[in-house]
């Protein structure tokens, strides 16, 4: 009898850790659209990359539901995942892997120009190093200006080398982070530059990629191209690192229509005179203080940000490439200091 008790034991602990085991995938796509649904005509929530781990929690039809690292609970299709057992996981985390630096790229099956297209790229995918085989003298998957790359689900192919460099250590600062230290004036440049490369990409809501991009995905894809995951939502992000003053008292009980019809240009050098170049600054509704909207800040009076598209405009009114919202601005942080 005790025996029966203890096997019915052992099956009931088994049967719990098994149910209790996460389901864990990859990113196996160039670009992940997470949608509230289980449904193609159902809202983007947002986009992740090829390579980012995300954990299974629900399934309707070929439909899976993910929670991303952000994190963001949202639904996807199974054919964008590459399910991976706990050892598989450990196995993928730990291998050497590269980052795809350029706006769009693709993986061929050969080394050349004329190979059969097995997936595209977007910047921010990552992908496996092919490692040397033992006995190589060379390292195995170069080819003159080619590299060879292995994706996700283990399938291998071809890029050109210029377009990708080994990924680096990643610096996550999340809601409520403080950054002093993390990000230096050379690192916030690079962040800048990768920002201006999506000049002109068009707006997409819940878009992250250079496939199109909203005003907080553009700031988090710029920061992620230099190895610096921020959180997705401006509403998250404008509590990062040191909040900067922005100087409003003009805004105190009046109405957006009124804040808008009184903003001039000394209201606006006022509001801006603390902000440093690569600041975050954010906009929203002056008279209850929620964040709608983020760009970063260049200097000079512009910033550069995703408005219908990627594109750079002044804060100062009058100048000819005036942003239409500026009197909304209401709030600043620093993430180089």
């Amino acid at each position: 009898m005790r025996r029966i008790l203890f096997i019915a034991l052992l099956m009931c602990a088994q049967f719990t850790a098994i149910a209790q085991e996460k389901r864990m995938a990859v990113v196996q796509t160039s670009t992940c659209y997470m949608r509230l649904q289980p449904d193609y005509e159902s809202a983007l929530e947002t986009q992740e990359l090829m390579g980012t781990v995300v954990e299974i929690v629900g399934e309707s039809g070929y439909w899976r539901e993910i929670i991303s690292p952000q994190p963001y609970k949202a639904w996807t299709t199974e054919k964008t995942l590459v399910e991976m057992t706990a050892e598989q996981l450990e196995e993928y985390e730990k291998a050497p892997k590269y980052i795809f630096t350029a706006h769009y790229g693709q993986v061929l099956t050969v080394p050349h120009e004329t190979g059969t297209m097995i997936t595209d790229l977007v910047g921010g995918d990552v992908l496996r190093v092919v490692e040397k085989k033992k006995g190589e003298v060379s390292p195995s998957g170069k080819h003159g200006k080619w590299v060879e790359v292995m994706l996700p689900d283990g399938r291998t192919g071809w890029t050109y080398k210029k377009d990708v460099r080994i990924l680096g250590e990643r610096i996550s600062i999340r809601k409520g982070d403080p950054s002093e230290g993390l990000i230096d004036g050379e690192k916030m440049e690079a962040v800048i530059m990768a920002a201006q490369r999506l000049r002109g990409v068009p707006y997409l809501w819940g878009g992250m990629s250079s496939k199109g991009v909203d005003c907080s995905g553009l700031v988090r894809i710029s920061f992620l191209m230099n190895d610096i995951l921020l959180p997705r939502n401006a509403s998250q992000q404008v509590f990062c690192g040191k909040q900067i003053e922005v100087s409003r008292p003009d805004i105190k009980g009046k109405t957006q229509a009124e804040v808008k019809a009184g903003y001039d240009r000394s209201k606006a050098e006022e509001a801006i005179k603390n902000l440093c170049r690569g600041d975050l600054v954010f906009f929203g509704n002056t008279e209850t203080g929620s964040i709608t909207h983020v760009g970063i800040y260049l200097g000079g009076g512009e910033m550069i940000h995703a408005s219908h598209l990627v594109r750079v405009n002044s804060l100062i009114p009058g100048k000819e490439n005036y942003y239409e919202n500026a009197h909304r601005i209401i709030k600043a942080c620093r993430l180089c200091y």
